[in-house]
């Protein structure tokens, strides 16, 4: 089953990149078993950077490596084999049932439509959003929706993830279980970066001293520490400002 199959280690690279005014000579990397969070406000270029990495936007300098590969020589099946992105406004298309909509994501294995829907059940059990399989995608909850394209995450069996602001316009109860369900991915060694402007959604991914912390700089991503992780409150503080930390924190790491 798809849910079970061990995932090769794969690497997601930025060199040098700079684009427009937003990113500058930035280099991180996102291997399988890591977790970044990426913070920042609103408009300063976190969803520039996924697009970036996914080989959406070409660099003015710099490269974007997939397992040492330039990303622009790889096919966009190829690119799906090795990361599944959730951006912030996915475009649904036309109304299909939530099971058909998770199956679509399979479209690169070619595989039965009935095998691809059967994936599609397990992926949305393993988010605990089952119940949503018959329904359809424009007659769920907000929160219902998002987890059903965590199920489509988790269908496309790549090895890295990378999730755009996917508590936005959430109440508070589905924004905790969608960070929740996030970290359940991770701990399965899965690769993750997730983008927020909220940095106390990240004590929710479960195990902060590996969550490592990606923060904006006068609105722009200029210095990456890899060393810095969530758990380390004084660090978090330097990165991404006390301001940001806010005292809901202390709840949310209980």
């Amino acid at each position: 089953p798809c849910m079970e199959r061990e995932h090769p280690a794969t690497g997601l690279r930025l060199q040098g990149v700079t684009l427009g005014e937003r990113l500058q000579d930035v280099s991180l990397e996102l291997r399988t078993g890591d977790c970044c969070v990426v913070v920042g406000p609103n408009g300063a270029g976190k969803s520039t950077l996924l697009r970036t990495l996914l080989g959406l936007e070409r660099p003015e300098r710099g490269a974007v490596l997939l397992d040492d590969r330039p990303i622009e020589e790889l096919t966009p099946g190829q690119r799906a084999a090795h990361v599944a992105w959730l951006p912030q406004r996915p475009a649904l298309g036309e109304a299909l049932s939530v099971v058909e909509l998770v199956a679509s994501a399979r479209y690169r294995f070619g595989e039965a439509h009935g095998e691809a829907l059967a994936h599609a059940r397990r992926a949305l059990a393993a988010v605990g959003a089952a119940g949503l399989a018959d329904r359809r995608s424009d007659r769920v909850s907000g929160g219902e929706l998002q987890r059903a394209l965590l199920a489509t995450l988790l269908a496309q069996e790549a090895p890295l993830l990378l999730v755009d602001e996917p508590a936005n316009h959430l109440d508070l109860a589905y924004q905790a279980a969608i960070y929740r369900r996030l970290g359940e991915l991770w701990s399965r060694g899965l690769g993750l970066m997730v983008v927020t402007h909220d940095v106390n959604l990240a004590w929710l991914l479960g195990a902060p001293e590996r969550v490592r912390v990606l923060g904006f700089e006068r609105l722009q991503l200029r210095v990456v520490h890899p060393d810095v992780h969530i758990g380390h409150e004084g660090d978090a503080q330097r990165i991404v400002g006390k301001d940001a930390l806010d005292p809901c924190t202390r709840l949310m790491r209980l």
